[in-house]
């Protein structure tokens, strides 16, 4: 299945909760932002909400520093 991930093609297996796809990337959940088709996702619905084919997913990784 292909989607769009931060603008670039994505392939992902199937239908793919917003957790396994962070869990995928290697990125911890509470450092994240998900939107999805232009919709942010709630953290309380990353294992709730599936990514379906063509959807345009945007994940942005908070980073500290100083």
């Amino acid at each position: 299945m292909k989607i769009t991930l931060n603008g670039e093609p994505h392939a992902l297996d199937g239908p793919t909760p917003v957790a396994r796809l962070i869990a995928e990337l290697k990125l911890k959940p509470n450092r994240v932002a998900v939107e999805i088709n232009q919709t942010v996702v709630p953290k309380a619905e990353y294992e709730h909400t599936i990514i379906n084919e063509g959807d345009l997913v945007e994940v942005v990784n908070f980073v500290g520093g100083g």
